[in-house]
Formats: structure tokens, C-alpha cells, sequence
């Protein structure tokens, strides 16, 4: 069978798009994504290849629903509105690696980290609880939500 080419996609169910557009787009370092060939708005876009208005909520893709990496290496992340609220913990979540690895020094890691977090929660994330590891464990990370509360972790 012939090699299929395939390119990642992360998907997260929301119920403001550009509310996580503006944070995430900020954590990540990306950038909100642009519609594709020179059309004003995704709405046009979908709108020009067919896509039955029927299909598309009120006010969908007149605002970026999708950032992308301005580097071209991340995957694209699309923020999909639904309808019902989150209820229970993620059984995905993001890791925002940041420390360097174990190769860098706890104390090192751990001013990375809490730089980070600072940088997140003035954008909107909340610090639900810190894990540090002590008697050797040498390990710290902090877990966050982001503005709709889904969980998240900066390590």
C-alpha cells in the first residue's frame, strides 16, 4: 500500500471560539489563521465552495476559529463551538513544555516554569494546583485551565 501523506490537527470543543482563539493563539505563539485565497471571512470562504448556510451556525467563521504556528511545525487548532458546556476533567490535554528537560536544573526549571505561568494568567488562565515533587523527585510543573476551563499543564 502506498505511503498516505497526513498532517495533525488538535480539535477542541468550546463554547466562544474567539475567546480561545485570542488566548490560546497567545499561549502557543501562534497566530489567528487567515481564510484561505483572499476572502474576507471563513463564512466566505465555505460559502464559495458550496458549504449550505444551513450547516453553519449564527455568526460562525465571521471571526478566526483556528490559529495556526507562524513557523509552519505545530498542528493547526481548530476550536469547534458546541453546545454544551464542559463537565467533567480532560482525557487529553496539552503539556507546555518550557522547563528544559532534566538536563536543566530544578531551580532553573522551576523560574521557566513559574515565568510561564505568570505570563498565562495574566492572559486569562487560572492555576488549579502545583505539582512538586520533594524528596528527590526533582520534577515541577504547574496544571492550569484556560479560559473555558479545560486543563493544561506548563512543565
Amino acid at each position: 500500500m502506498e505511503p498516505i501523506e497526513m498532517t495533525l490537527q488538535l480539535t477542541i470543543d468550546c463554547a466562544v471560539p474567539e475567546r480561545m482563539v485570542r488566548f490560546w493563539a497567545e499561549a502557543l505563539r501562534y497566530v489567528p489563521q487567515p481564510p484561505p485565497g483572499g476572502h474576507t471571512s471563513w463564512r466566505a470562504y465555505w460559502a464559495s465552495i458550496g458549504v449550505p448556510e444551513e450547516e453553519l451556525g449564527e455568526g460562525v467563521g465571521e471571526l478566526p476559529e483556528s490559529i495556526v504556528d507562524p513557523k509552519g511545525i505545530g498542528p493547526r487548532v481548530w476550536f469547534q463551538r458546541v453546545p454544551e458546556p464542559k463537565t467533567v476533567k480532560n482525557r487529553v490535554h496539552l503539556d507546555l513544555k518550557v522547563g528544559g528537560g532534566s538536563d536543566v536544573p530544578l531551580a532553573v526549571r522551576r523560574e521557566r516554569v513559574e515565568g510561564e505561568v505568570a505570563r498565562l494568567t495574566a492572559l486569562g488562565a487560572s492555576v488549579l494546583y502545583v505539582m512538586d515533587e520533594p524528596d528527590g523527585m526533582d520534577y515541577y510543573a504547574v496544571v492550569l485551565q484556560d479560559p473555558e476551563g479545560n486543563e493544561f499543564c506548563v512543565v
